[in-house]
């Protein structure tokens, strides 16, 4: 690969990663929800599931990728209702400090990472990109080693950085609505982010 190719993976990447989707809105609601952590948590099964395809289309398989996205979009009803039932919780919580604290246990944070997963496996966008568009971008019959690690790295800074500024940056207007305005108002918006995140991740299954 070419410097002038590697730039332009780089640039699709970085368009199609800040592109408002179903990823962008799983992460704005764990990191909002449930705090920063579990945002990045969120992000980096996202990438995670960015860098199967990726495998996947460097090795020229990509009826797997197709076969893989239709098992997992049965999955991805499973998280919906998650997030639904997460968010109707968050509404009829009672009023207390500890509402908005942060869930940083292994499981909720193993929970996130397995969600932002799932997802992209069961993302038709994505696997129509890796499995067809992907190989028109490069050769991949002649990637040499040193390809393939530029391949992973721009798919983890363009894809892995923009997820975590979108976790950020939800995480940080929560944080100011709670203190600009009162719980009851935050819990509504929480919660409401939640269920439509839910229902968006099922109508788009």
């Amino acid at each position: 690969m070419t410097p002038l190719s590697i730039a332009s993976f780089f640039v699709i990447m970085l368009a199609l990663a800040a592109m408002p989707s179903a990823s962008v809105v799983l992460v704005v609601a764990r990191s909002s929800s449930l705090g920063l952590r579990n945002g990045i948590a969120t992000a980096i099964g996202i990438v995670a599931g960015d860098l199967i395809f990726v495998s996947i289309a460097i090795l020229g398989m990509s009826a797997l990728a197709i076969a893989t996205g239709s098992l997992f979009s049965v999955l991805k009803y499973v998280g919906g209702a998650y997030l639904i039932w997460l968010g109707i919780q968050i509404f009829r919580a009672k009023e207390t400090v500890g509402l908005y604290a942060p869930d940083n246990r292994r499981s909720t944070l193993a929970f996130s990472f397995a969600s932002g997963l799932l997802l992209t496996l069961g993302d038709l966008k994505a696997i129509l990109f890796y499995a067809s568009l992907f190989p028109t971008l490069m050769d991949v019959t002649v990637l040499s080693l040193s390809d393939i690690v530029a391949v992973v790295v721009v798919t983890i800074i363009t894809v892995g950085g923009v997820k975590l500024a979108y976790a950020m940056l939800a995480r940080t207007i929560i944080a100011h609505l709670q203190i600009r305005t009162v719980s009851q108002h935050s819990k509504k918006i929480s919660g409401g982010l939640m269920i439509a995140t839910g229902s968006y991740i099922i109508i788009k299954a």
